[in-house]
């Protein structure tokens, strides 16, 4: 291990090993990951049942890299937006979705600096990728929205989303670390339920039958938004190397091996994919080898893109045509509009 490791890239069973070569108790290691993980300190000294000694030689020996606060957005919705600084100086965006309600406390996490898909209504796919977060930097958005939640709400976190700023499966390792990070019981991780969590993707058929092969335990969303292969290839180039029959094959071998929840995220763009004729081809893609949902989604305008949102009464046709043929169906209103805060619009503004 060198100065530049962070403590918290290192595993519990090397960690133990550090200690013992410092003539440590292993016990020490878990109360270490529990600092880390469990009780998401923010610094060596936040450590407190570890003696002032051996915190002083872990930041001799190791970093310890924190999201700091860069800029907190209240939306006249409720919705909370936080832009968060990293070491490195990079900004990345969160949002907390409060529907009290139905007791209900959603935060929406990003994965990438940027995104590299260049789908062509999402702002962030406006961005240059300049790097992968590292799986406690996603964790670090988590524990931190959650504290916002408490102090603002009152309440924990209720579900978490991975929509935010990236392609979490062009991430797969620091995504799936984070999982196991927030699942984990204490005091290895946050102990938040696996069924509480969604990944959305863009599309990455290897790589959705790579989770069903590592035991993914969570649910899984596709970024849909068109229900053929010619219209997604117009907003979405990724469907160019991942088309709809490829996809559509990774999905029915992921419920195969996994029986967890899949969803279509769906896009309502005017006169674009929500007439008569594309309700009836999202149908048959709904009618696989495995159950789906689907969430229509209002349109967010951004700046330069060529779309505009359904109107409510074409939406609702739409909806309504897809439910008729027995499957399940919300329409997803936006949240967080007026700060930038809603799908498709994080992009640091």
């Amino acid at each position: 291990m060198t100065k530049s490791t962070d403590l918290r890239a290192i595993n519990l069973f090397d960690l133990e090993a550090t200690l013992a070569e410092w003539g440590e108790p292993r016990f020490r290691a878990k109360q270490i990951y529990e600092w880390l993980w469990a009780k998401s300190v923010t610094s060596f000294d936040g450590m407190t049942n570890v003696s002032k000694e051996l915190r002083a030689k872990l930041k001799e020996n190791f970093t310890f890299h924190t999201l700091l606060e860069d800029a907190v957005q209240h939306s006249n919705d409720g919705t909370i937006k936080t832009r968060f600084l990293t070491h490195d100086g990079h900004r990345i965006e969160s949002v907390l979705i409060p529907v009290p309600s139905d007791d209900r406390f959603t935060v929406c996490v990003s994965t990438q600096v940027g995104c590299s898909l260049t789908c062509s209504f999402c702002a962030t796919g406006r961005m240059e990728r300049k790097r992968n977060l590292e799986a406690y930097e996603i964790v670090d958005q988590v524990a931190a929205v959650n504290r916002q939640c408490l102090l603002t709400f009152g309440k924990n976190l209720t579900n978490i989303v991975y929509m935010g700023m990236g392609e979490p499966l062009l991430n797969y390792a620091s995504t799936m670390e984070s999982v196991e990070r927030i699942t984990a019981a204490p005091p290895l991780g946050l102990g938040m339920g696996a069924r509480r969590i969604t990944i959305s993707t863009a599309g990455i058929a290897k790589m959705i039958r790579k989770l069903a092969d590592d035991g993914y335990r969570s649910n899984l969303a596709l970024s849909l938004h068109a229900s053929d292969d010619t219209k997604r290839n117009e907003i979405m180039p990724i469907n160019e190397s991942n088309n709809l029959k490829t996809l559509m094959e990774a999905l029915e071998y992921f419920y195969q091996l996994t029986h967890n929840r899949i969803s279509y995220e769906y896009i309502a763009f005017e006169n674009f994919n929500d007439g008569p004729e594309d309700a009836k081809k999202l149908i048959q893609l709904c009618r696989r080898k495995f159950p789906v949902r689907v969430n229509i989604i209002e349109y967010n305008p951004i700046d330069g893109a060529p779309f505009t949102k359904s109107g409510e009464e074409r939406l609702n046709a739409f909806a309504a045509a897809v439910a008729e043929a027995g499957i399940t169906v919300t329409v997803r209103r936006s949240r967080g509009k007026d700060i930038d805060a809603a799908c498709g619009q994080l992009a640091n503004k």
